[in-house]
């Protein structure tokens, strides 16, 4: 079916491949197949095609889970998610021939992935269209009103195409060009030029066990990782490699207690390199909670500042309605909650400012916009993907840090203890990167930055704007549908009379 084509076609727009392109043709046939039908018939075709878009998308679930449950988890995450899809495409197919069609299609799939994004248990904002985008040519939209924007002009291209293709005027023609026009009118103002001066920065990759393996893998990644410091370390005064000013170590490749400061190894090996580290790290609290954190190590004075990740992994880092996700993961039973932290996401190290997202939170918003409206210099993305083995998690990952560096004018450093670890500069490219499971270093210079984008200053404004309208949109449709039924029913009755 078409629809499951599309769905397809919208898959193979994503990292790792650079056929961003796919997806506009992805939205083209999607709009053939839904334009000028009912809703019922709008929801069924959008759950085909979400269906065909996240199984494949989201098939490192089943390299995760499948040893032990079967694709269950797999495929019924994937099922729940294309309902989002199939309500908006409910919508989208009762707009699709009102005047503007295109700009309140366009408008109602950014209501879904708001929806995805929030709900339920936090919402799940993976695999959003924007984040296909990191190669495309829509990239610096994303100075303009983040990752919501990017799949705003991605869908409406692809649904002014087909309405040109239907309707031959030259509205949907300019509806299908003005959103390129404005990202090469924006390309100029993408900076890269170091504005605070540089930072030379330290990933360390030590490498892990994958997919369940890594279950009772915690010892062998610390021993790991921290193996790979030393090496560092001794790169370091061997002269072969600069001497960074700050290094950065993945999340949770270690464990700490409630008091860190009296773990002699982390204590030692920082003191080796002789730079502010920051360490990631599952840390129990002294209320008896876990947090997965990211501590500022200093060589001299130790464990200092931290920041607490605050968007947690539904069914990974907390479990709600354990009597359900009992059938669908092998972990209920024995995961212990972890505590969202409250802290602003900014860590001061070597004297800049590093805004930090841990992992998942790198697919939210807001995080990484509020460390740049505090002053973050400089974007860091520590994660820990060892479980997902050899798939596209990771680099789906990395087109997310791509995006942000756009959509902030910052450069992201992002530490895997798997892979892939990168350096991404502030227009997106990315210059450093490493390979999945392979214990590996990267030393680079990095840029350091204040500008503030118009993404940053406005934060959700531009997506709360496309969903109010696309919801009116909808509204007045239906309305209109209304008042046509009921004016028929009035004819009718009046010619019966007669």
């Amino acid at each position: 079916m078409t629809a499951v084509v599309a769905g397809l076609l919208l898959y193979l727009s994503f990292p790792p491949r650079a056929t961003w392109w796919l997806a506009i043709l992805a939205f083209a046939l999607f709009a053939v197949v839904i334009r000028g039908r009912r809703a019922r018939a709008g929801f069924g075709y959008g759950w085909l095609f979400g269906v065909a878009f996240f199984m494949p998308s989201l098939f490192w679930l089943q390299n995760f889970l499948g040893e032990g449950f079967g694709p269950t988890p797999w495929i019924s995450l994937s099922a729940v998610l294309a309902l989002f899809i199939a309500l908006v495409a409910a919508g989208m197919a009762v707009v699709s021939t009102m005047r503007g069609g295109p700009i309140w299609m366009a408008a109602l799939f950014v209501v879904g992935e708001a929806a995805r994004g929030r709900f339920p248990f936090g919402g799940f904002p993976w695999s959003r269209v924007g984040f296909g985008q990191p190669e495309g040519w829509y990239l610096p939209l994303a100075s303009l009103g983040g990752a919501p924007l990017l799949t705003f002009a991605v869908v409406l291209t692809g649904c002014a195409i087909t309405e040109f293709l239907f309707r031959k005027r030259v509205v949907p023609a300019l509806m299908a060009v003005v959103p390129l026009a404005v990202a090469f009118a924006t390309l100029p103002f993408v900076g890269t030029d170091a504005q605070n001066g540089t930072l030379t920065v330290a990933v360390v990759q030590g490498n892990a066990p994958e997919g369940l393996g890594a279950l009772n893998s915690g010892d062998e990644m610390r021993r790991n990782h921290i193996a790979r410091a030393e090496q560092l370390a001794a790169d370091i005064k061997a002269g072969r490699v600069p001497k960074p000013d700050v290094v950065i170590m993945p999340e949770t490749f270690t464990g700490l207690g409630p008091n860190p400061a009296r773990d002699t190894e982390l204590n030692r090996m920082v003191a080796d390199l002789g730079v502010p580290t920051l360490i990631g790290a599952r840390q129990r609290t002294t209320d008896g909670t876990d947090q997965n954190v990211m501590v500022v190590w200093d060589p001299v004075a130790g464990p200092g500042e931290q920041y607490a990740k605050s968007k947690l992994v539904p069914f990974g880092e907390f479990v709600p309605i354990r009597s359900i996700a009992r059938i669908f993961t092998p972990f209920v039973d024995g995961q212990v909650d972890m505590r969202p932290g409250i802290e602003p996401p900014v860590l001061t190290a070597a004297g800049t400012k590093l805004g930090v997202g841990i992992c998942f939170e790198v697919a939210y918003d807001d995080v990484l916009t509020q460390a740049a409206r505090d002053g973050a210099e400089i974007l860091t993305v520590p994660t820990n993907n060892n479980w997902y083995g050899r798939t596209e998690m990771s680099y789906q990952q990395l087109a997310m840090s791509q995006v942000r560096a756009v959509e902030h004018s910052r450069a992201v450093v992002v530490s895997a203890t798997t892979g892939v670890s990168a350096i991404v500069q502030p227009d997106g490219s990315i210059t450093r990167q490493t390979e999945l499971y392979t214990a590996d270093t990267l030393v680079a210079t990095v840029a350091k930055r204040s500008t503030v984008t118009l993404a940053t200053r406005i934060g959700a404004w531009p997506e709360g704007v496309m969903v109010l309208g696309g919801l009116a949109a909808l509204l007045w449709a239906i309305g209109s549908r209304i008042q046509q039924r009921q004016r028929r029913v009035g004819d009718s009755s009046r010619t019966g009379n007669e």
